[in-house]
């Protein structure tokens, strides 16, 4: 019996001194997993941008934070992942992760969602092909796309836009976009913007002074183009308004060079041979409002060309200082003109 009893207590002994290991290792092993679930990836990896696509499952999403230097520990990653129910709630897009971050933090960035969004800032009387480029230059949007939605006329109405162009709707503003966007969404939170500046009385007023919408937007587009000076959009307002109740042509230069900004190829300095180009924009060949914007107005123009001043003027000139001089009758323009803008063509 004693041999017995003696391999029954070598027995439970290596039983216990397996026991007391297996505990060992789960609290080696815990206290590992705690660390890596805690602690900083490494504090040397520079930020990196990772693209999870649409529809690929948690265990390729993790290969590619791999690959981006972010797992290191799969098991381990996997283990928290699975643990913080994670692995079915990651949404796609673009994130951002730096190597200060540790593993929890970035399965928890993935499970809110916190895809990286870029900061876009439109100033007033931007074109339609500047909106592009900008766009596309952060890569956005498809700027192809872009073109051809710009124009079509089904996506258009689906905007509320009764114009050809989304010229003049997409509002000057500061904008927040993800490139998990499409480009129509992208188009259509920037139009949301300008329906919401528009007011119930804005449209009324515009109809009070007949105007159509499109025709309001394209006087306010010609006004934001003459002048970035708050003070005088109202004074070149009136002009306008003054010159469209004569049956006088407008005479605008930025509308006499719109058709070269359409076709890509914009210019800083209106020459004589620009004014006489024969273009449906051309205000100094047409009689009238051109057939739509030829940029995107700010509010400011907007309500200018709703409240003109109600004064007399029927010309104006810039003075060379991000100002106007104004004038009621020809010859006191050409005096002006004489004196501000000598060898340059007259309003």
């Amino acid at each position: 019996m004693k041999p017995i009893r003696r391999i029954l207590e070598i027995a439970a002994f290596h039983r216990w001194k397996t026991l007391i290991l297996v505990i060992l290792v789960v609290m080696l092993t815990g206290i590992a997993f705690a660390r890596y679930a805690t602690s900083p990836i490494d504090h040397s990896l520079t930020a990196k941008i990772v693209n999870i696509p649409k529809g690929e499952s948690f265990f390729w999403i993790s290969e590619i934070l791999n690959d981006a230097g972010l797992v290191e520990n799969r098991l381990f990653f996997w283990a928290l992942a699975f643990g913080k129910g994670a692995t079915k709630s990651i949404r796609a897009g673009e994130y951002e992760f730096t190597g200060s971050m540790s593993p929890v933090e970035i399965i928890e960035k993935l499970v809110r969602g916190e895809i990286k969004y870029y900061t876009v800032t439109f100033p007033e009387d931007i074109t339609v092909n500047e909106v592009a480029r900008k766009l596309a230059t952060l890569k956005l949007i498809n700027e192809k796309e872009f073109a051809t939605l710009a124009t079509d006329k089904p996506f258009l109405a689906s905007l509320g836009i009764e114009s050809n162009s989304i010229e003049g709707y997409l509002f000057p503003e500061t904008y927040q976009f993800n490139r998990s966007m499409t480009t129509k969404e992208v188009i259509r939170v920037i139009v949301r913007q300008f329906w919401k500046e528009i007011t119930p009385e804005m449209r009324k007023q515009a109809e009070k002074i007949g105007l159509t919408l499109n025709e309001w937007v394209t006087l306010a587009s010609m006004i934001g183009k003459e002048t970035g000076n708050k003070d005088e959009k109202t004074l070149i307002s009136a002009v306008f308004h003054n010159r469209l109740a004569r049956g006088m042509k407008l005479q605008s230069d930025p509308t006499a060079v719109y058709h070269l900004e359409q076709e890509g190829t914009p210019v800083k300095t209106i020459l004589r041979k620009h004014l006489t180009a024969d273009t449906p924009y051309n205000t100094y060949r047409i009689t009238g409002l051109p057939p739509g914007p030829i940029a995107n107005p700010g509010i400011d123009s907007l309500r200018a060309a709703l409240h003109p001043d109600r004064v007399g003027y029927l010309y104006f000139v810039s003075t060379n200082d991000g100002s106007h001089y104004f004038s009621s009758n020809l010859d006191t323009h050409s005096q002006a003109v004489s004196k501000y803008q000598i060898n340059r063509q007259k309003k």
